[in-house]
């Protein structure tokens, strides 16, 4: 994709999944890469995966939850990389997400650790980049869900989470639009990654194929796809959308 090379790009939450699969399809483009993850080990294989394959990207371990551990990710990829053109807000806790319920059996701290996970702290990844993307005019994508506007009936509060992540996207666009920021929510359908692999029965994933408009589950690389597409100058024009990537689950 156009525009890619040499481009400064912070992964948060870049271990496995989703995030890994977008950095390794940045580096490919040409981008330098940092990636971020509580879970160093899987962060340092995904960063050794790219330098194998000729890649620029180093590994830093940092806690969504935190703000200082947030502050310090983001300064250290601008040191890293001298300045910073991208950032993909890609981290989740996947344990809060498998005790979610309905808003009768969720328990308060399965919520208050999904609310400071997937939206305090993505505020904060974007209150602290946001300074960097400001000066480089550069962009910002949020990994969102197709639960931020189904309806589902559990998830209660990872739902919640993500719609509050919809509305921040479209407020950074509203906001910093004219000054060549960009702002997008990327919302997956069910896709399928080493994680949910491991947390969740065959029963779900065929109850998944099911339910999707296609022939298979989502792959990390379909969202790593949008992630690139967004970050290229492919993707100049497009500002404070929320896209869904899901084989088409939704169709609005």
């Amino acid at each position: 994709m156009r525009g890619l090379d040499g481009k400064a790009i912070l992964i948060a939450g870049g271990g496995g999944g989703i995030g890994a699969a977008s950095a390794e399809r940045l580096a490919a483009e040409g981008a330098r890469v940092v990636v971020g993850d509580l879970f160093l080990e899987g962060a340092e294989a995904c960063a050794a995966r790219i330098r194998a394959a000729g890649g620029d990207a180093v590994a830093i371990g940092y806690d969504q939850a935190e703000e200082a551990s947030i502050a310090g990710l983001v300064a250290a990829t601008v040191d890293r990389l001298g300045k910073l053109d991208c950032v993909l807000a890609n981290a989740a806790d996947m344990q809060s997400i498998m005790l979610d319920g309905d808003i009768l059996s969720c328990a308060l701290d399965v919520f208050d650790r999904s609310i400071q996970v997937d939206m305090r702290g993505y505020f904060l990844i974007a209150r602290h980049a946001l300074p960097h993307l400001i000066q480089s005019r550069g962009a910002i994508a949020f990994t969102s869900s197709a639960a931020s506007i189904v309806g589902e009936p559990e998830r209660v509060a990872y739902g919640m989470a993500k719609a509050a992540v919809n509305a921040l996207t479209r407020h950074i666009a509203s906001r910093w639009g004219k000054e060549g920021v960009r702002s997008n929510a990327i919302l997956p359908g069910f896709v399928y990654t080493e994680k949910t692999r491991d947390h969740l029965p065959e029963e779900f994933r065929r109850h998944a194929v099911a339910a999707t408009r296609s022939t298979r589950l989502g792959e990390p690389a379909d969202i790593a796809a949008m992630v690139a597409h967004l970050f290229s100058d492919d993707g100049a024009w497009i500002n404070g959308q929320t896209l869904s990537v899901d084989g088409g689950a939704t169709m609005r």
